[in-house]
């Protein structure tokens, strides 16, 4: 298993802790959020000198503004992205944000599959520099509830991949190694079909779509609950189809039904849309895990491991 420094491991008594946190969020009330609450309010028990949270935000809500208020007297800067040595891994920019700090935790699970400075870079700095690196609390849990997927599985093992994202489909041949079935529906069939992309397993359940391609038909919604049924582990990542449009909303609404419906499995579910047709139906509590990541998830899933997990590898 993966050998990871937590926050716990270190000592913080007066030193100067620096967060790589996650401000990308539509509003304070998240886990995304919660989870910068939990290590800062931490940090501040165990008496640490200074404290500074790093992110990057693109939505209208202002989540470190919300957080200046709850935490005066912590830093808080959003405009990680602004500066293009973050993106460019850029190793002096590192140096840069490296400057005054002594610990750095990793609490950006969501983002840590970017090679980016704050997460590659930075981390290698702040120990060349004798420091302590680590990852949060929810970062932690999050390597600890995907690792059971493909360390010590309950079979059969169900992956649900669906949504927009083309991307997702370049993970599929990684997940047959662990996966007894992949049901694939979204409008990821259509990119099936249109680019001739060839399944890399017979074990590949691809759902038809109705005539305007926003739902899955009734007879793969059929099918994929016979599936999901029997599962022991099951993932979940993008919705079935058009759920926030109640007219397209049944393929999704009936699988996630199914899925909280079988109560001896395992349960992960991960990414935004994932997380929003979820609370739509009000299924929250059917599921075993909801990562705050839907790439970072799937990369995990796919490759046991990420840029920013590897970064801090002791």
């Amino acid at each position: 298993m993966l050998n990871l420094p937590t926050v716990d491991k270190l000592d913080p008594e007066g030193k100067s802790v620096l967060v790589r946190g996650e401000f990308n969020v539509d509003d304070g009330n998240n886990a995304r959020a919660d989870s910068i609450r939990e290590i800062v309010k931490y940090l501040q028990s165990k008496n640490a000198a200074n404290i500074k949270v790093i992110g990057h935000t693109e939505t209208e809500y202002n989540l470190a503004s919300q957080l200046r208020n709850e935490f005066p007297g912590i830093e808080f800067d959003n405009r990680l992205r602004d500066n293009p040595g973050e993106k460019n891994n850029d190793i002096d920019f590192a140096k840069g944000l490296a400057e005054g700090w002594n610990v750095y935790v990793n609490e950006a699970f969501a983002t840590s599959h970017r090679s980016h400075a704050s997460f590659i870079n930075l981390p290698k700095v702040i120990k060349e520099n004798g420091g302590g690196v680590c990852i949060g609390p929810r970062f932690a849990a999050e390597v600890e509830n995907l690792s059971k997927i493909f360390v010590t599985p309950k079979s059969p093992v169900i992956m649900v991949i669906s949504g927009l994202k083309e991307d997702k489909l370049s993970y599929v041949e990684s997940f047959t190694k662990f996966a007894d079935a992949i049901l694939i529906g979204g409008r990821l069939p259509e990119v099936i079909l249109s680019t001739n992309y060839k399944l890399p397993s017979t074990n590949i359940l691809v759902a038809d779509l109705i005539a305007d391609k926003e739902d899955i038909t009734i007879h793969s919604i059929e099918k994929f609950e016979a599936v999901i049924e029997k599962a022991g582990t099951i993932v979940v990542s993008g919705p079935l189809g058009k759920f926030e449009d109640e007219g397209h909303r049944q393929g999704t609404e009936r699988v996630f039904r199914a899925i909280v419906n079988n109560k001896n499995a395992f349960k992960v579910a991960g990414g935004g849309d994932t997380e929003e047709a979820i609370r739509l139906l009000s299924t929250v509590d059917g599921f075993s895990w909801i990562s705050v990541g839907g790439g970072a998830m799937l990369e995990f899933l796919a490759k046991g491991t990420l840029p920013g997990i590897e970064a801090l590898k002791v």
